[in-house]
């Protein structure tokens, strides 16, 4: 190739690795994604640093795990001095643009913008048809645009206030404000359009110097909830949505219920817990149609052929599994086990391969950085190229839950009693090395799974292999022991009294 490639690197939004038919699933959710995996290159175990989107697309953009870069609550900024994937490609010649519908990386300012040249929102009714980069509007255009970008800028700091908020959640929990949050708050965006103008900018190019290469970084929110699959995925995965009043009747409720998403202990009823798995199924199917159509225009283009793209989840979803919704308290492989493929027009990553060895989502930051010839050693190392023999990892995988704690306040004044005997208060901790993962929440208690045989998670093996339980939880120990050596300081000025800390933190860039 005459230039480096073009980069893609497009996430899932709480894809479940589990409910695509390339990964096994007996249901045909995803015939366009299984057609690119065919060639291309799947893992198989791909464990993300985190349950939920803020800590695991900042592990994505550094590399870092979330107690390093310390990116793990609402309220977080991610530190100057860490710097972003984005940031990294731009200073190395590329085009950076991203094309976002999820409002926790493309609204709340927590610094996961910073590095992009354009960065289109998609999430709400103002944002829903941004306008492309690179674009020289007139008189009157400017005009919109500018009227247009104050109105979003106000919505952004609404926005931004609700995530930092605890009481203005609460607010936003309650069936008077449920329709407002979820237009004006919109948790799924405009995933047709997002993904027609990124294929727009890769293939046309408009705005882009001659011969520079592109980073384009996608997130889609099609399988997020509130659940709204099309008609014909309706029928043809959850067809009793379409024929059962009561079972329409409760994806309404489920749908209408924004505190029951973020609340791990909003349990499904028994009877409908199929109806919510197969409504899920549909969302996959109506999600990989869209991607479908993506595809094929880089593929008939010619732009696919000259461009690294990288499909990964940055989260899956509890969907009744071990009495749990959502993804807000758990570590289990509903949440962390993570799809990933990557398709290379340059070789490192072979057509039709399939990798077992586990590996860690945030080396997509390494393998990124490697495939645009900007990696340092240390980076090269940790490509996702490399191979298993060769790991820095050596096989060993962690995985973080922090309590989130705007939602974590609502839970302990609606639900005491399920927080505290289900320990949604304590932090969460993974670690997996070869066929056994151990789980320890808090400081006492610990769970561990054979997850080569038990992929589901139903059998403490902890009582059985104490032995195993303690190796493991001395290089857990060890870790957080590491991470905490390199956690910087993040405290957010408004969070800090004395006006000569804040300046001193500003002047050594722990503060924007």
């Amino acid at each position: 190739m005459s230039r480096r490639p073009d980069i893609v690197l497009l996430v899932l939004d709480t894809q479940r690795y589990d409910r695509l038919s390339c990964y096994g699933y007996s249901r045909p959710t995803s015939p366009y994604l299984d057609e690119l995996a065919a060639d291309a290159t799947l893992f198989r175990h791909v464990y993300t640093t985190a349950q939920w989107t803020i800590p695991s697309h900042a592990s994505m953009f550094t590399g870092l795990y979330p107690s390093e870069h310390a990116t793990n609550q609402s309220s977080a900024v991610l530190p100057a001095n860490i710097p972003t994937l984005a940031e990294r490609l731009r200073e190395g010649g590329y085009m950076t643009a991203a094309f976002c519908n999820n409002p926790l990386v493309g609204v709340v300012n927590n610094g996961l913008r910073r590095g992009f040249e354009s960065f289109l929102n998609y999430s709400g009714l103002l944002t829903s048809r941004p306008n492309q980069a690179g674009a020289h509007p007139g008189l009157i255009g400017r005009y919109r645009q500018w009227f247009k970008g104050r109105l979003a800028a106000l919505l952004n700091r609404i926005q931004n206030s609700f995530a930092h908020s605890e009481l203005l959640l609460e607010f936003a929990f309650t069936p008077l404000m449920v329709p407002l949050w979820q237009t004006a708050l919109s948790f799924k965006g405009n995933t047709p359009k997002s993904l027609n103008d990124a294929a727009r900018l890769i293939i046309e190019r408009r705005g882009v110097e001659p011969n520079q290469p592109i980073f384009a970084f996608i997130n889609l929110m099609g399988v997020h909830t509130p659940y709204h699959p099309n008609r014909r995925m309706l029928e043809r995965f959850a067809p009793e949505v379409i024929r059962d009043r009561e079972a329409a009747r409760y994806v309404r409720r489920f749908n209408g219920d924004v505190f029951g998403w973020f609340a791990p202990f909003s349990g499904v009823d028994e009877r409908y817990h199929h109806v919510l798995s197969d409504v899920y199924d549909a969302e996959v199917a109506t999600q990989d149609a869209h991607l479908g159509v993506f595809l094929r225009r880089l593929r008939e283009s010619g732009a696919l052929n000259r461009t690294l793209l990288l499909i990964c989840a940055d989260h899956g979803e509890h969907l009744g599994e071990k009495g749990l919704i959502g993804h807000m308290m758990s570590v289990y492989n509903e949440l962390i086990h993570v799809p990933l493929i990557v398709r290379d027009p340059v070789g490192d990553f072979p057509r039709g391969a399939v990798v077992d060895h586990p590996l860690s989502l945030r080396r997509v930051f390494h393998t990124l950085l490697n495939a645009a010839g900007i990696a340092s050693g240390i980076e090269r190392d940790r490509s996702l190229a490399q191979s298993p023999a060769a790991d820095p990892d050596g096989g060993i995988i962690f995985s973080e839950a922090e309590p989130p704690q705007n939602v974590l306040g609502i839970m302990l004044r609606r639900r005491p009693d399920l927080v505290h005997t289900r320990r949604f208060d304590q932090p969460r901790r993974a670690v997996i090395s070869g066929a056994h993962k151990l789980i320890q929440i808090g400081e006492d208690q610990v769970e561990l799974y054979d997850v080569d045989a038990d992929p589901c998670e139903t059998v403490d093996l902890a009582a059985i292999l104490p032995e195993r339980v303690e190796e493991l939880q001395a290089i857990l120990s060890a870790f957080v022991r590491r991470t905490i050596t390199r956690t910087p300081l993040i405290r957010r000025a408004e969070e800090v009294d004395d006006p000569i800390v804040q300046r001193r933190l500003r002047e050594l860039g722990y503060l924007e």
